[in-house]
């Protein structure tokens, strides 16, 4: 959901969609965003207006109650997991040892989208902020979120490009 929250919203001036690739990653993970990534370009403008998708993504609410369950859940994790046992899985069981790669996967290819994000809503200025989603695991892109400005609505055709009408 965390990418989700960029990734819609990134795929809305790319020449790949990203819906398929985000849809995917629900169910594969970060495997599923690896080609879109690699596919995309830079895209530093959001056009065209908001549908109410987008704007449930871009809500800060939205941000918050994803930070919630997360701490929530990663309390839980350290409250009452078992990390003799983790350890034992994640060396014998295929299965957790991929899930726990593909989380860190996620969690170092998050910036690759920030940077493009932080210019669509003119927060190209705040670099700490890009760095606390880079270096801080789950947690500094939850930060990210609940921060960052609303994203400006513009028409299809940008503001500054348009020609003055004549009289």
């Amino acid at each position: 959901m965390i990418y989700a929250c960029l990734v819609f919203i990134d795929g809305r001036g790319q020449k790949v969609p990203a819906w398929p690739f985000a849809a995917f990653s629900f169910g594969v993970g970060a495997f599923a965003l690896l080609p879109y990534l690699g596919l995309r370009t830079p895209n530093p403008e959001f056009i065209g207006q908001k549908n109410v998708f987008i704007k449930i993504l871009d809500s800060r609410i939205t941000a918050i109650l994803l930070s919630v369950g997360a701490i929530i859940l990663v309390f839980s994790g350290i409250s009452q997991g078992n990390w003799g046992d983790f350890v034992q899985q994640w060396q014998t069981s295929r299965f957790i040892h991929v899930m726990s790669l593909d989380f860190c996967l996620l969690c170092l290819l998050f910036s690759s989208l920030v940077e493009d994000d932080m210019a669509r809503r003119g927060m190209t200025d705040n670099k700490g902020l890009f760095w606390l989603t880079a270096l801080v695991p789950l947690f500094g892109a939850l930060i990210y979120l609940c921060l960052r400005r609303p994203l400006p609505e513009v028409g299809s055709i940008n503001q500054s490009q348009q020609k003055p009408a004549t009289t």
